[in-house]
């Protein structure tokens, strides 16, 4: 962040509601940090990094983060809430040019690296398996799952030993991702999805107003090309942003879903 001058970091009570409910955003953070929430029940001994969205301009950080937390404790899986920097962080819509920028430095990516490898590296102190460390994210934190799945290059100078372990996810959950989808209908060129790349299940709203569902038919299609194992929930209705909170729309049981998709994957 050298020569970076950005407000003080703080929070706000959303004004619109989700699901009758308005949620916490947080602006201009300039120092990540990651929270640990143990399990709640007996331990599985899986662990998952939690991106919260805000088109990498905010994070929502109850909606996508503390209650996304909340429902994999009391499922015995270890919940790492990851607070990345924003705005302008990673690929972002910029209202002044009305135009999207790719900035010259990645520090959502930088983050979210940092924070799996730390995770890895602590995973005995942590009681999780070094082998089920997985990532979930939502809106913008869906593409970060997607770049983490892929981009296993530091995107950042080592700090310290914990930067010698694998950034790469064991798995990966992306719920209604954002910025994949490119011009053209195509998957963002600076993705390199390889055989290699995180077993993924991806979900979205065919109805979503804010991220046309290209982004996850994209790349859905782009891990089959490449031989990714992937399980893919494309609902009628559901809107944008509907984290954890209940609603009419059968979108709202997407958490069976992951679960039902862990168990097969033997995380669970």
């Amino acid at each position: 962040m050298a020569g970076v001058s950005q407000p003080a970091e703080r929070s706000e009570t959303s004004r619109g509601l989700v699901a009758g409910r308005h949620y916490t955003a947080v602006h201009d953070v300039t120092v990540p940090t990651m929270t640990i929430f143990p399990p709640t029940v007996k331990n599985s001994g899986a662990a998952m990094v939690v991106f919260p969205g805000g088109g990498f301009q905010m994070l929502a950080m109850d909606l996508e983060g503390t209650e996304i937390c909340d429902w994999m404790t009391a499922k015995g899986i270890t919940c790492i809430l990851l607070k990345y920097r924003v705005p302008k962080s990673a690929h972002y819509w910029d209202r002044d040019c009305k135009c999207h920028i790719t900035p010259e430095y990645p520090r959502a990516l930088q983050d979210a690296q940092r924070t799996i490898r730390l995770v890895r590296a602590r995973a005995k102190a942590l009681n999780i398996d070094p082998a089920r460390i997985g990532v979930i994210g939502m809106s913008a934190g869906g593409y970060l799952v997607a770049q983490t799945s892929s981009i296993f290059e530091p995107a950042y100078k080592a700090v310290d030993t914990a930067d010698t372990v694998s950034s790469r996810p064991d798995f990966a959950v992306a719920l209604y991702p954002g910025h994949l989808c490119r011009s053209g209908g195509t998957l963002d060129p600076g993705l390199p999805v390889t055989k290699n790349s995180s077993p993924t299940f991806i979900l979205q709203a065919w109805n979503d107003p804010v991220d046309d569902v290209c982004n996850s038919t994209v790349y859905a299609r782009a891990l089959d090309a490449a031989g990714v194992p992937s399980e893919v929930h494309l609902f009628a209705k559901g809107g944008h942003a509907f984290g954890l909170r209940r609603t009419t729309d059968p979108v709202t049981e997407w958490p069976l879903l992951v679960e039902n998709w862990l168990q097969a994957i033997d995380i669970l």
